[in-house]
């Protein structure tokens, strides 16, 4: 069976629809109610018969004989009201029972139906199918997941866009297999392949957008709640899904994994909460991409990722940790005022010539740049570092650590520093280990400002490198500085 074939599975009944108990639970308790009722009426009239004269004793053992069975037909016409009582309540439980099971036939009907028109080769019928889906995610709240589950699974068939977004339609992706049954291949036009596309990506981010309620005095009256057409809680598999335009602001998301998906044009995830772990790896940026203000409370994992465009992740907070090993930056990545609360694991990453920023920047776990690649400028003025390493880093342009705090200390074993580097107020660096940093020579045109600990000395071939200035060294160093 494919993917979409499947149907969902109608839900056990809740308890109330169970099936009643037998009726012979009710005859034999409602006969020794009215026995025991005929013989305490009885009793209790009959007590102290012995006193009274024969003629009266007659007489009184007719009248009790009546009243008991007055109590009698009293208590039997209880447990009838009662047993009337029980059999409307099981005619309600049958409604009850037709109503559910015809809701659940509805549903399923729908959802079968609108499955079916995903496969269908015209555009046209695929959109009505997904309009379809989110009518009845949006009226079955259990179903959402599910819904989600498919339309994702729609996005990660294969698919490529027409290069020419004007021009005339072009051979498409042959339809695939549905519901386990081959189709006779046929083509699908790109352009309008993109749209349907375009309105599966609307749908899903349309229902994970998410906007608190703002706060409001008692005597105001309450406003409609915005948020509901919010699914919480969703889950997103897009992996090696191809992605057009792709718009994700503001939403709140579980776990989402975009494992080798390739986002064409522009990417938009400014003020986005991932409430799950947020797996990008080896992920294609192809355009810029705007990851402003976004919270990862798990985890995030762009590892291997290709950003094609710029980057901006300013003010963003990754609660957990953040890997971005041997991510490539191809033009900027901006990291300003970025908290990770976690490791950051940047190794082996490649930022491109245009720059990076990592300004006030605060680093609350290890940070690990080791191997990097820094092909332009690269600022990290007034970031604050716990425990961090430059391992073998690669400054080909401007390296600037002004103001920077240095809690633990730093390395820079084997780093190469070809431009500017100026540390003019960093603190901490007596516990860096610049000693085996590379410096090219000396330029005029070329600021150098190391710590008040350190000094550039000339080397055999050509190159520069750092040691440790002796305390005399060290004054003198810091003097100068002064003045």
């Amino acid at each position: 069976m494919g993917l979409f074939s499947r149907s969902p599975k109608l839900s056990s009944r809740p308890p109330e629809l169970r099936p009643p108990h037998s009726m012979w639970w009710w005859v034999l308790p409602a006969g020794l109610l009215i026995g025991a009722a005929v013989w305490a009426t009885s009793a209790w009239l009959l007590q102290d018969l012995d006193q009274l004269p024969i003629d009266k004793q007659i007489s009184a053992r007719i009248e009790a004989a009546r009243t008991a069975l007055a109590a009698a037909a009293g208590v039997g016409a209880a447990v009838t009201l009662l047993l009337a009582v029980r059999r409307q309540r099981h005619q309600e439980l049958a409604t009850a029972h037709t109503t559910h099971d015809a809701a659940e036939r509805r549903v399923t009907e729908l959802y079968t139906k609108a499955v079916e028109q995903l496969g269908n080769d015209q555009a046209p019928v695929r959109l009505g199918g997904l309009y379809a889906l989110e009518r009845v995610a949006q009226d079955t709240p259990r179903l959402r997941q599910t819904i989600v589950d498919v339309i994702c699974a729609y996005l990660r068939m294969p698919y490529s866009p027409p290069t020419d977004q004007t021009g005339p339609a072009e051979p498409a992706v042959p339809r695939a297999a549905i519901a386990g049954v081959s189709a006779p291949v046929a083509r699908r036009d790109p352009h309008e392949e993109r749209e349907v596309r375009l309105t599966a990506q609307r749908i899903l981010t349309a229902h994970l957008r998410y906007e608190p309620l703002a706060l409001r005095p008692w005597w105001q009256p309450r406003p409609a709640d915005r948020n509901l057409r919010h699914w919480p809680d969703i889950r997103l598999d897009l992996t090696g899904a191809t992605l057009v335009d792709f718009d994700l602001n503001r939403c709140r998301v579980g776990d989402v994994r975009f494992t080798g998906a390739t986002f064409i044009g522009d990417s938009q995830l400014e003020g986005t909460v991932f409430t799950g772990q947020a797996v990008f790896g080896r992920t294609a940026f192809t355009g810029d991409t705007w990851l402003e203000g976004a919270t990862f409370f798990v985890g995030a994992n762009f590892g291997r990722a290709t950003f094609g465009g710029g980057v901006w992740f300013e003010e963003s907070t990754f609660a957990g940790p953040a890997h971005f090993d041997q991510a490539t930056f191809t033009t900027n990545a901006w990291f300003e005022g970025v908290t990770f609360h976690g490791g950051a694991w940047f190794n082996e990453a490649k930022f491109g010539s245009i720059g990076a920023s990592f300004g006030k920047a605060i680093f609350n776990g290890n940070a690990r740049f080791d191997k990097a690649t820094f092909a332009g400028d690269v600022t990290f003025n007034s970031a604050t570092f716990r425990d961090t390493s430059f391992d073998e880093v690669t400054f080909a342009g401007g390296a600037w650590f002004e103001d920077a705090t240095f809690m633990l200390g730093a390395r820079f074993a084997g780093a190469t520093f070809a431009g500017e580097a100026v540390f003019t107020g960093a603190t901490g660096m007596q516990l860096a280990g610049l000693r085996d940093a590379r410096v090219t020579p000396a330029d005029k045109d070329i600021e150098r400002r190391w710590p008040a600990e350190w000094r550039a000395e000339s080397s055999a071939d050509g190159w520069q490198t750092l040691r440790l200035a002796s305390k005399a060294e060290e004054v003198q160093a810091a003097d100068a500085s002064e003045t």
